[in-house]
């Protein structure tokens, strides 16, 4: 062979081990340090908020945002500006009103997927003519999850009623009216539609590419199993060779590809990364399929009992302990021992976090057992 005929190997990416990609997805996430942004915009640049509880959103943005106060999040949910709907994993997730009027058709097909697992409760159900009930149902007047399956039983009383309810939220992006979801004052549930309460129709299902831009620029460097692991989808691998060539791509320390955004913050892995108190269900533990990047391989599996998520805490930008809330006390239970520094730097991040949600209320900072 000739010099000239020989080729040569394209260059291996780099390699960024967990401490690395800690950090790049930590200042994606706003946690390294927080950011002036409004709550608005930071529920945008993090593609919503999962939130099948009422606080864990309060909790997550407290713990991102440099002023945050409960209002700037419950102000918009009452103008109508960010909404609550099962998107993403099949779960209720906090979003702007432009991206429930957009992610939601793009996971359609995972919600159209759910169903085939109710489908024995649902025999003899033309689920198109239950998704038109359903929606005169809910735009007549907002109705809770009870009212909606009683309505659907007088025209399919031999349905599984479960079922039902379930079919209706798959077929349609149900919103939940405020006062749920505002804080101090959260109501039980109540439905419409999106197009309903945002006045505005939603829009067409689109190629998942731009999502795709987001999801790095708020998680990355990230697989792509990565990413379907966040949105609950599948065959993504095409979007992102569509991408290939805006993006740069790194190897994590199994060998797995990863993808980012060329000029996406990418910190030193000794970039100091302070405590954070994060709410259950935090989208951060919840948004890659490899999470050892935030959960240490030997704590896995320790922030979570059956379905039931934990609040955990971050030290050094890692998964450390949980805590919770008790009537007089925010109770910390780490993971292994914390030295002094640890733990008077634990602590003011719980005192400035208590003085941003609870201001007035008297709480003392405890360490519990630590759990071995």
């Amino acid at each position: 062979m000739t010099k000239s005929q020989r080729t040569t190997a394209p260059p291996s990416p780099p390699v960024l081990g967990p401490r690395a990609l800690s950090r790049a997805t930590l200042a994606r996430q706003l946690l390294l340090s927080r950011s002036p942004m409004s709550a608005t915009a930071a529920v945008e640049h993090l593609v919503g908020l999962q939130a099948q509880n009422v606080k864990p959103p309060y909790y997550a943005l407290a713990a991102r945002l440099d002023g945050f106060t409960p209002e700037a999040l419950s102000r918009p949910l009452a103008d109508r500006e960010v909404v609550r709907i099962v998107t993403l994993r099949s779960t209720i997730h906090t979003h702007t009103a432009d991206d429930c009027l957009t992610l939601r058709p793009l996971v359609q097909a995972a919600r159209d997927r759910e169903l085939h697992h109710f489908r024995a409760g649902l025999a003899g159900v033309d689920l198109d003519r239950l998704a038109v009930r359903a929606r005169a149902l809910v735009e007549e007047e907002p109705r809770t999850m009870k009212e909606l399956r009683e309505a659907l039983l007088e025209d399919w009383p031999d349905a599984d009623p479960q079922a039902l309810s379930v079919a209706a939220r798959c077929k349609l992006p149900l919103v939940q009216i405020t006062p749920r979801g505002l804080w101090g004052r959260s109501g039980q549930v109540r439905l419409t539609t999106a197009e309903r309460w945002l006045g505005r129709p939603a829009e067409p299902a689109q190629a998942p590419d731009a999502t795709v831009l987001r999801y790095l620029a708020a998680f990355g460097p990230a697989s792509v199993k990565d990413m379907q692991t966040w949105a609950g989808l599948t065959r993504l691998r095409e979007a992102f060779e569509r991408l290939r060539t805006r993006l740069v791509t790194f190897r994590d320390e199994t060998g797995t590809e990863l993808f980012d955004l060329p000029d996406a913050p990418r910190p030193g892995p000794d970039t100091p990364a302070p405590p954070r108190f994060l709410p259950e269900f935090d989208n951060l533990l919840l948004s890659h399929a490899d999470r050892t990047r935030v959960v240490p391989p030997e704590l896995k599996g320790r922030h979570w009992s059956g379905n039931v998520a934990y609040r955990t805490l971050l030290v050094d930008g890692f998964l450390a302990g949980l805590w919770r809330l008790d009537d007089d006390a925010l109770v910390i239970e780490p993971f292994g021992r914390l030295d002094r520094a640890r733990r008077a730097e634990v602590t003011a991040e719980a005192e400035r976090m208590l003085g941003v949600l609870h201001p007035g209320r008297r709480y003392d900072v405890r360490f519990g057992t630590v759990r071995e």
